[in-house]
């Protein structure tokens, strides 16, 4: 039986983002004076790399900008706007009793992933946490990834599980299994159309999911 390796995204599969990713942008978009949409409107920025998003919303020439303010707001108090989602400790425990190698792999800056798994004493159950760096690179999933397959000795079959179309893509560029949560920030047609293999409506379904895929 061959041991899987299985990568996790954060945001919006682990935990539930939404208030802090959301005001930080409220937040920052205020600072350069545009006013910002309701938080329901700018769901769509859980999962892409920030600077895209920040290029959409106040145009490419404040982007950057838009960003700094963003983490400067996140550092202090957004990345404490979280919370896991119901069912994934218990997800995660009965994981970590397999022979699975788990890791967490995401788009946000890697320093702010381990303050937050930690704070919600997640990061145990990982064997790693693969992230951005703030510069932005690996902040596309397909190069992070690359990364990440590379930085645990290319296992020979690999699981990714997440929420956006970004994870889907990645996966896929990269010959890992991609498997899309529906109860995340992305549609079913947005994970299907970007080629999820498997759909995963809770988390209490992941476990089972993923011990069939190990037989």
């Amino acid at each position: 039986m061959t041991e899987l390796t299985v990568f996790f995204d954060l945001d919006g599969t682990l935990t539930d983002p939404k208030a802090g990713i959301t005001r930080c942008i409220q937040f920052a978009m205020e600072q350069l004076d545009v006013a910002p949409p309701e938080a329901d409107a700018l769901e769509w920025c859980i999962g892409p790399p920030l600077l895209t998003s920040m290029e959409t919303l106040v145009g490419k020439d404040r982007a950057a900008r838009a960003v700094e303010h963003y983490r400067d707001r996140f550092a202090r108090v957004g990345w404490l706007e979280n919370q896991p989602y119901d069912g994934v400790v218990a997800v995660l425990q009965a994981l970590k009793r397999s022979r699975m190698s788990l890791y967490v792999a995401t788009s946000k800056p890697a320093v702010y992933a381990l303050k937050i798994l930690d704070h919600f004493e997640l990061r145990s159950y990982f064997d790693d946490v693969f992230g951005a760096e703030l510069n932005g690179t690996n902040s596309d999933k397909s190069d992070l990834l690359r990364h990440a397959l590379a930085e645990t000795g290319c296992p020979s079959r690999a699981i990714m599980i997440g929420d956006r179309l970004h994870d889907i893509v990645g996966a896929i560029a990269n010959d890992i299994e991609p498997i899309g949560v529906t109860y995340g920030y992305g549609s079913r047609e947005e994970l299907l159309n970007a080629g999820a293999k498997r759909l995963i409506a809770s988390p209490a379904e992941i476990v089972d999911c993923l011990l069939r895929a190990e037989r």
